[in-house]
């Protein structure tokens, strides 16, 4: 370097020249050494340019080293300068090329390793020059533009290992949710809950239970509309306790997914938001925990809309509850997978007796199914005219409401008792220690207070998802009273919630009207063949108290021949 030249040619040939003696070392090991060779050289003239006259033998020194001869442009100052603030970004280019980052997630440094070899060789260039003839630095500008890729995009990937460590391992419920959506400073996620801003941010969330819905803007009207009226039976009796837990303690907060923020999705935001009562996530830029949402390993979210469910204490108790929700709505409370097996398990064994009574019976997730019979011909068939009027109901049509209604036993008649002695079976069957058992045994009672109903009997499910088992004239007089509780079924976000509602109101009317006599089911004569008669009050259909009964027939008959009675 030394007896190099500044003609281009020479200098380009002891650039190659070191290049070659320096090949097993990294690119930022070439250029360093080949500086520390240079600040041997320049830092010997400048250290002896110094020495005062008086110095004898630093003045030999400089006699021997030449340097009263030599005339070192100011240009090498400035070169000087240049070319450490240069090493110093190559040095940060290796520190992160060392760090293993994956080029998928900082792909600026795979690029930025293209450029290297240039620059490193204008470095040294400019190095072996030494009085600045070559402005050998040209690529400067270039590596200073990917570096600052490079560092935003490393800020970016050491934000998302300390979101990911901090959701991996939470303290509580909040903990998980900061990870997801919160970022420091002014430009942090906002939480609404309807259109009123809440003011402490994730902190709303602690010690509750957190039905996360995280989906896009587009088609989810059927989602929305589903949440709601979750919401609103999140409502009623909030503080009673079910299976251990409140409904007090469930939110919902919708963590809405846009790629890429435009004012039409700005305004399609804020017109879905409008509309709704729960807890909304608002931040018109990428969400600080994305990744995270889009990891398979942790959230899992690839576009379709996902309701996973946290515990106070930030873990997952069900990693999408969506189809539970949609299936089964608030009876899947508190929306653990486990509470959408025990009501398949509590329905299923009706659904198989269904089935094998009417094997014509097509039963849909999306549609409202009516499954009815009875003795009284008349019932059925008044029953049967209103519903075909309300299934071709505009109101009906508007809210999207399919409705199948099947009579059992009208193809085939002797399939009628096969259906009440499978329940029988059922109901024949003592073991029941697990609440899913007793609930099973519930049901069998309920059928066969049905079953006894003068007028007749209905079963209403959505799905798979039986809503009602309902008396006959109460369900009658609901269907024709369509017209006094159709807007519900768009208010409270389903038929068979309107018309469960309406159905309670007209089945205490009924229950009214006829009191139900003093019963007794569980007295040791329920067994024999006295213990017969039901409650006349077809609402009840209870066995009645043995001696009960029997001394309303002694007074009627009493009372039929003016005898008088002593009690």
């Amino acid at each position: 370097m030394i007896t190099t030249r500044s003609d281009a040619h020479c200098v380009h040939q002891t650039t190659l020249w070191i290049l070659q003696n320096l090949r097993s070392y990294s690119w930022d090991a070439k250029a360093l050494i080949t500086l520390a060779a240079f600040t041997l050289e320049y830092g010997n003239y400048l250290h002896l340019n110094r020495v005062p006259t008086t110095d004898t033998l630093g003045n030999s020194l400089r006699q021997l080293n030449q340097v009263q001869t030599r005339k070192i442009s100011a240009d090498i100052t400035e070169l000087v300068t240049y070319i450490v603030h240069v090493l110093f970004d190559l040095k940060e280019w290796a520190t992160w090329s060392d760090e293993g980052y994956d080029a998928e997630d900082v792909p600026d440094l795979t690029e930025a390793l293209k450029e290297i070899p240039v620059f490193v060789y204008w470095t040294i260039a400019s190095i072996v020059a030494s009085t600045g003839n070559l402005v050998g630095v040209s690529q400067q500008q270039t590596l200073d533009a990917q570096l600052t890729k490079c560092k935003q995009q490393i800020n970016y990937i050491e934000d998302y290992f300390n979101r990911r460590k901090n959701f991996d391992n939470p303290k509580d419920i909040v903990d998980r949710l900061k990870a997801l959506i919160h970022r420091k400073g002014t430009d942090s996620p906002k939480i609404f809950e309807g259109t009123d801003l809440v003011k402490s941010g994730v902190d709303i969330f602690r010690q509750k239970h957190v039905l996360l819905f995280i989906s896009s803007l587009d088609s989810i009207d059927d989602e929305i509309s589903l949440l709601k009226s979750l919401y609103e039976r999140l409502q009623e009796n909030s503080k009673e306790p079910i299976k251990g837990y409140k409904k007090e303690d469930f939110k919902i907060l919708w963590i809405p997914i846009v790629d890429k923020w435009e004012d039409i999705h700005k305004e399609r935001f804020k017109t879905l938001k409008s509309g709704i009562k729960w807890y909304v996530v608002e931040y018109f830029s990428e969400l600080p925990g994305l990744k995270i949402i889009r990891d398979e390993e942790r959230i899992g979210y690839i576009g379709n809309p996902i309701i996973p469910v946290f515990n106070p204490q930030g873990i997952i108790t069900n990693n999408d509850a969506m189809k539970l929700i949609f299936q089964w709505g608030i009876e899947a409370f508190p929306f653990r997978k486990i509470d959408g097996d025990e009501l398949t398990l509590k329905w299923d064994w009706l659904w198989k007796i269904i089935k094998k009574a009417a094997p014509g019976l097509q039963v849909k997730e999306d549609r409202y199914t009516f499954i009815y019979g009875g003795t009284n011909n008349k019932w059925i068939k008044d029953f049967t005219l209103e519903l075909e009027k309300i299934k071709r109901n505009d109101d009906i049509k508007r809210a999207d409401v399919i409705i199948d209604n099947y009579q059992l036993g009208k193809d085939d008649p002797n399939r009628v008792p096969s259906f009440w002695i499978g329940i029988e079976r059922k109901k024949q069957n003592k073991k029941h220690q697990e609440g899913v058992d007793c609930e099973i045994q519930r049901i069998v009672k309920s059928l066969f207070c049905l079953k006894r109903d003068p007028q007749g009997w209905i079963i209403l499910s959505k799905g798979q998802n039986i809503k009602l088992l309902g008396h006959g004239e109460p369900a009658y007089l609901t269907l024709v009273e369509f017209q006094n509780w159709k807007d519900k079924v768009l208010e409270k976000g389903g038929f068979d919630i309107a018309f469960k509602q309406y159905y309670d109101i007209k089945a205490k009317e009924v229950s009214d009207r006829e009191p139900c006599e003093v019963v007794n089911v569980d007295t040791p004569y329920s067994s024999n063949v006295i213990a017969t008669i039901s409650c006349p009050n077809p609402m009840c259909g209870r066995v009645m108290e043995p001696f009960k009964w029997v001394r309303i027939i002694v007074a009627s008959i009493c009372i039929l021949y003016d005898i008088e009675v002593y009690e």
